[in-house]
């Protein structure tokens, strides 16, 4: 049988404690390897679970609501747009809305149906009159 010793260094100083044959230090090792894999693997699961709530799961649900919100627009309804731009709703084809901006009332804007954020009228009781 082949011994190993078992050798400690302590303060610059080397201090033999024993020997260990091969076949010890070898299922020492392999043990605490096996648990390691069971630990990693555990540890990326865990991983991409803790991803897929905070990120993947909420921003399915912001899609799905938006798809909610832009498929309930009728003609006649305030919009927001990606912009930051309030218009309002004049005609509805497939994937585009006509979008009348402020009060002339001949400033219509094909809008793709995506880039509607929001619904409503803009809040114009906060205007700064500069008098």
């Amino acid at each position: 049988m082949n011994f190993i010793p078992l050798t400690v260094i302590k303060g610059g100083e080397t201090v033999t404690q024993g020997a260990a044959t091969i076949e010890e230090v070898t299922t020492q090792s392999t043990s605490s390897v096996g648990f390691g894999f069971v630990g990693l693997a555990l540890y990326v699961l865990l991983i991409f679970a803790l991803f897929y709530f905070i990120g993947i799961r909420p921003q399915k649900k912001r899609e799905q609501q938006m798809k909610v919100l832009q498929s309930s627009i009728q003609i006649g309804d305030w919009v927001l747009l990606d912009s930051g731009i309030y218009g309002r709703v004049t005609d509805i084809a497939d994937e585009i809305f006509m979008i009348e901006f402020g009060t002339n009332k001949t400033v219509l804007i094909p809008v793709v149906k995506q880039r509607i954020i929001s619904k409503g009228e803009p809040n114009r009781s906060k205007t700064v009159n500069n008098a």
